[in-house]
């Protein structure tokens, strides 16, 4: 059975209050992945979806959830889909697309069909979803890591070298608010996104996977100086506030996937924070 949560935007305010629980509650996205299933978390942070489709041994189609109040889940919105398992192939209308894995794919607003299935039911394909309102209908169009707009950054020395791949961004192909891109971090680094920002134009989500068998990433959220945290495993998201850092450290490397949407398409609009302000 499909699964479509809501979630309710909060204010720093509100969060400061928050204890372990209340936090997991409202930020952390435990189970994007279900056999045979699509669950879907909306938050009311830009209207922002994040979800997860996992077919084995049979298609499965992209649910119309009730609480969207449209004809078809694509009506006003566009989808970024990134493939975290085996091959998978996924259909858009009369298009079809297979995606290899930590290949990506956009699809535009007024798509009236996307279904999802796994080449290899003994490996099956683990599509991690995005979604966004949208005003325009772009094409759609998959994105490997040869069409990325790829950048290194950090170093060994800091615990931060990475590359970042700019998958669905507007320096690649069109979309109307919607940006996702995945960031691999080298053999001995564990820290992303560091030094942290806000972007008040933007609400952003993270999906934390290739963390080693017993291993966990710490994820920091919250303003600059009222910062909280919240441990997060394998195959797990977590939603970003447009108010808050979002920032991990990882007791090991891992690979994740950053989402995001909201006013402007300019990746570099951030509000740095210095680590050394961080409290």
């Amino acid at each position: 059975m499909n699964t479509f949560e809501s979630r309710y935007a909060q204010s720093p305010k509100e969060v400061k209050q928050m204890d372990t629980s209340a936090l997991r509650e409202n930020f952390l996205i435990e189970n994007v992945f279900e056999a045979n299933q699509v669950n879907l978390t909306l938050s009311h942070f830009d209207r922002y979806i994040v979800g997860g489709a996992m077919p084995v041994g049979q298609k499965i189609d992209l649910p119309n959830p009730d609480d969207l109040k449209a004809n078809f889940f694509l009506e006003r919105r566009e989808l970024g889909i990134i493939n975290v398992g085996g091959k998978a192939i996924v259909t858009a209308d009369e298009e079809t697309y297979e995606l290899e894995y930590k290949e990506a794919l956009y699809i535009g607003r007024g798509t009236k069909a996307v279904s999802f299935e796994s080449v290899n039911g003994n490996q099956p394909a683990k599509l991690y979803i995005n979604s966004a309102p949208a005003h325009h209908a772009y094409p759609s169009k998959k994105v490997s890591k040869a069409d990325a707009e790829i950048v290194e950054l950090g170093a060994p020395e800091t615990a931060n070298h990475r590359i970042i791949n700019k998958l669905l961004v507007n320096s690649v192909l069109q979309t109307c608010q919607l940006q996702m891109g995945m960031t691999e971090l080298k053999s001995g680094s564990v820290w992303n996104t560091m030094p942290a920002h806000t972007h008040d134009r933007r609400m952003e989500a993270y999906f934390y996977f290739e963390v080693p068998k017993g291993q966990s990433v710490c994820h920091f959220m919250g303003q600059p100086q009222e910062t909280r945290h919240i441990w997060m495993q394998n195959d797990q998201a977590v939603i970003s506030p447009n108010w808050s850092i979002h920032s991990g450290a990882g007791t090991s490397n891992y690979t994740f996937i950053w989402g995001m949407a909201g006013e402007n398409l300019d990746y570099g609009d951030m509000d740095h924070c210095a680590i050394t302000e961080l409290k």
